[in-house]
């Protein structure tokens, strides 16, 4: 799933200038008239034989498109670009009938006249079938036909025509098909502009009348089946506009607009998270609302307020899921990305790594959809800078769906000016077991019980304290049958380190087992049943982890070190969805009916120590710590809480 800053930065461009009342910021080229779109994520979405519909399930907004904005000339729905897909699709391979997506290399698609195989799928890869289907790769064709270059036009006609031809409505059978429907819907609306720019005409010619039929069909395809409140169906929502404002159809702008405002309220919550379980698509989500606001108003629509004060509250939510490195903290189906640094909201201190903006006013977010964010800082100290502040991420919240994981309890930090616990990241929809292990439990930095039925449970934060000094957590859930899991974490700065109690019990024998996912570029040594440390070479700084005996004696082999295991499958890390690399994960394991696993995770300079001691006062259990020279204290109370001392 990759999503490209450049699209993302053109929409926010017109998102802005509109809001002002000036320019709509596209960008003109000799020809059509582009606008932009957000890049979406490039692995397809749909899973066969299942439900790809997410009901709205909040009250709708009732403030979108109750006016029509006056003063607008022209009202005009923008070709939104080819999301990139067209830049490996250049003009020659398209009269060789070839087509190149993702890592794959070009594959000739058709006889080289313009008549193509749609059933090609040389790879067994959905996602290229479904980007196959969507037409974009003809990004570039349409491009040339619209500056009067007639041959590409030919071209470009003869292959869209061909799909048109090839694939009869309804094509709900054909799930790449039916998936790309948004997609190609608005490749033939650039094509209709480039038909138009290109033979310099103001009305679409009789022998390409066939475009207009093929766009009512699209649009009746869309009116009938919608995905919903998620990004797919915004996305839809605006495509159906796009035809009702090309072609002067009242009924298919009316039915968008219901549905934007149908969506927008479950897709963003009102405290500003997302429906979807991944700060991927939450950014994604944050520039396809964007799309929506400026696609209603370049057609003369009012959007109302409700979409843009639930952008303003995602911004917030992004900004706090910005790590140290200026990157968000890569949960669900979310490759490693960059913070994009939206001009005018929180974001654009964030994703600057606090260059331009304002730093904001906000260290620590909780969101009840399952999230908890927070920092030490946002870099205003001189001493720490930016990348020298501490961050980290906590799951909890519903159950999986949509583009989550498994992945509740699980821990993200970051400090020192690099990762420290990271996710086992975003595997492609075909990497087949290795994607199953990617979404599990195992690929998290959780307490994980093997030898059970994960039951996707619902997990509870039950209690939470924010200080200047420290935060504490505790989540609870029962994530196997007889099974109960407790976490407790407790955040520090100065110095920064984290500490989790991790407890559970279980009716039956199970394998409990505490995992940290390390960089991959680290090596980790196990020193002792207390120690582990990694360091990458040469690197200034480096992870001391270990664990301390508390209810529970260390048996041995208390501490494992995991890495590019394939059966089972442990020690990986996936940054991007076609780059798997070998990562070291540590095991802090545990058999019989009950655990105890109390953790530490420290950050040092690479020459630095750390060192402590315990001592009992009355019930509650005291660990007093050295790191680096800096002194601190944490307890564990005879009731359960984790806290800082000093």
């Amino acid at each position: 799933m990759r999503f490209k800053g450049l699209a993302a930065m053109a929409v926010g461009i017109a998102v802005l200038a509109l809001a002002a009342g000036t320019a709509t910021g596209e960008t003109r080229t000799p020809g059509i008239q582009i606008v932009p779109g957000p890049d979406g994520p490039l692995e397809a979405q749909f899973v066969p034989g299942a439900s790809n519909v997410v009901p709205a399930t909040a009250a709708p907004a009732t403030d979108i498109g109750q006016n029509k904005i006056q003063s607008l000339a022209a009202p005009f729905y923008a070709c939104p670009g080819f999301s990139g897909i067209e830049r490996t699709n250049p003009v020659a391979n398209l009269y060789a009938d070839k087509f190149q997506w993702g890592p794959y290399a070009a594959y000739k698609v058709g006889n080289g006249g313009g008549n193509i195989n749609w059933a090609s799928n040389p790879y067994k890869n959905a996602s290229w079938y479904m980007w196959f289907h969507s037409l974009r790769w003809l990004g570039q064709g349409i491009v040339a036909a619209g500056q009067g270059d007639l041959t590409a036009l030919t071209r470009v006609n003869t292959i869209a025509y061909d799909w048109y031809r090839d694939n009869p409505y309804s094509w709900k059978g054909n799930v790449g098909a039916w998936e790309s429907t948004m997609h190609r819907t608005n490749v033939l609306l650039c094509l209709r502009q480039a038909i138009l720019s290109g033979l310099q005409v103001t009305t679409l010619p009789t022998r390409y009348a066939w475009l207009d039929t093929a766009l009512l069909s699209h649009a009746r395809f869309l009116t009938n089946y919608w995905s919903g409140a998620w990004n797919h169906g915004t996305d839809e929502s605006i495509a159906l506009f796009g035809v009702g404002c090309t072609l002067g159809r009242a009924d298919y702008r009316n039915l968008a607009q219901q549905r934007f405002a149908a969506g927008i309220t479950t897709s963003i919550d009102s405290q500003g998270a997302t429906n979807e379980q991944s700060t991927g698509y939450a950014s994604f989500n944050y520039s396809l609302w964007g799309r929506a606001i400026a696609v209603m108003q370049n057609c003369g629509v009012d959007p109302g307020t409700t979409i843009s004060t639930r952008r303003a509250l995602l911004a917030k939510f992004l900004t706090l899921a910005t790590n140290s490195l200026g990157k968000l903290h890569q949960l669900g189906d979310t490759e490693v990305q960059s913070t994009y640094p939206w001009v005018g909201t929180p974001l654009e201190y964030a994703g600057s790594f606090g260059a331009d903006g304002v730093a904001p006013p906000w260290r620590v977010g909780i969101y009840s959809a399952g999230y908890v964010f927070g920092r030490t800082g946002w870099g205003t100290d001189a001493a720490r800078g930016f990348t020298g502040e501490s961050s980290y991420s906590i799951r909890f919240g519903p159950p999986r769906a949509f583009h989550g994981h498994f992945d509740h309890t699980s821990i993200t930090y970051t400090a020192r000016g690099r990762d420290i616990i990271v996710d086992g990241g975003y595997a492609a929809y075909n990497a087949g077991a290795y994607r199953t292990w990617v979404v599990s439990p195992g690929a998290h930095s959780d307490m994980t019980t093997p030898l059970s039925t994960y039951l996707n449970p619902t997990t509870r934060l039950t209690a939470s304290s924010v200080k200047t000094n420290a935060e504490s957590y505790v989540l609870s859930d029962a994530p196997g049958s007889g099974i109960s899991r407790v976490r407790s974490v407790l955040v520090l700065k100065d110095p920064d380190l984290l500490v989790t109690w991790d407890r559970a019990s279980a009716r039956t024998a199970q394998a409990f087992q505490t995992l940290w996912h390390l960089p991959s570029d680290q090596r980790a040594s196990v020193y002792s049943r207390t120690t582990a440390i990694a360091a990458a070479p040469g690197d200034t700084t480096k992870t001391i982890l270990f664990q301390i005996p508390y209810k529970q004696a260390l048996p041995a082999g208390a501490i494992l070190l995991k890495q590019a295991q394939t059966n089972p499958i442990q020690g990986w890390v996936y940054p991007t969805s076609y780059a798997r690399k070998s990562a070291p994960t540590l095991m802090l394991a545990r058999s019989g009916t009950t655990a105890s696993i109390l953790s530490f995770v420290v950050p040092v300079r690479s020459t630095g120590t750390v060192t402590y001691s315990v001592r009992q006062s009355g019930t509650t259990f005291i660990v007093n710590l050295n790191v680096g020279g800096k002194a601190t204290s944490i307890a564990i109370s005879g009731g359960g809480s984790l806290y800082r001392v000093r």
